[in-house]
């Protein structure tokens, strides 16, 4: 039937093959999805119909075979009442009516024949929805590792590729320069720290031990 042509493509499509070629695998398994949905909806609806016909025919053969019990029921009737011209008419209303009890079964049989096809086809894409549903979940969290890593992956190339260490070596002996520069300029200045010369301070000491044994000597003779 022709609202199963799409569906024989979708079923035999390799849906790995369509992400490969999909610039977003998650919006391309979704409109798998989709599609998928939507030749169900056209299934659902076509099984819904060739139901419907198959109540009508049967009601239509129902009615034909009431009709041949009714005319062969009036047949003996008259046979019964010696009226045989009106045996004869009630038979060959009953004739026509066998025939459209014959005609309506072979319809009957021939619809109930696609209507159990089509059954099972509904059954085949219903296993497939559900089967593309689970592999839609584990796609999309694939595409989204792969996505990731290729990130992380990504951004650690361009790491090394603009030499970013090489540009933080620069910066450090340019630093270090700084720092040099700053220390030459304070001992220039003069303003280092001196330490102290343990002789330089017994020198010190002594000079002030000798002028105050001179300024005492000095009162004792006044």
């Amino acid at each position: 039937m022709k609202i199963f042509s799409r569906l024989a493509d979708l079923l035999k499509a390799n849906v790995n093959d369509l992400i490969d070629r999909a610039e977003d695998p998650e919006k391309m398994v979704k409109q798998i999805i989709i599609d998928m949905e939507e030749q169900l909806q056209k299934a659902v609806q076509g099984l819904g119909t060739v139901m419907a016909s198959v109540r009508q025919v049967e009601k239509q053969l129902k009615k034909a075979q009431e009709e041949s019990k009714l005319w062969e029921g009036r047949a003996k009737e008259t046979l019964n009442s010696s009226k045989e011209d009106l045996a004869k008419k009630a038979i060959r209303n009953k004739l026509e009516a066998d025939e459209d009890v014959k005609q309506y079964e072979e319809i009957h049989e021939g619809i109930s024949n696609q209507l159990s096809i089509l059954r099972g086809q509904v059954d085949i894409l219903k296993e497939k929805l559900v089967e593309a549903r689970t592999r839609q979940s584990m796609l999309i969290a694939r595409d989204k590792v792969a996505e990731a890593r290729k990130e992380v992956s990504n951004a650690l190339g361009g790491l090394d590729s603009s030499g970013a260490f090489a540009k933080m070596d620069k910066m450090e002996r340019k630093v270090a320069e700084k720092e040099a520069q700053a220390d030459a300029a304070y001992e220039i200045s003069g303003m280092e720290t001196r330490e102290d010369d343990p002789f330089e301070e017994m020198e010190n000491k002594k000079a002030v031990d000798d002028e105050l044994a001179r300024l005492k000597e000095q009162l004792s003779k006044e």
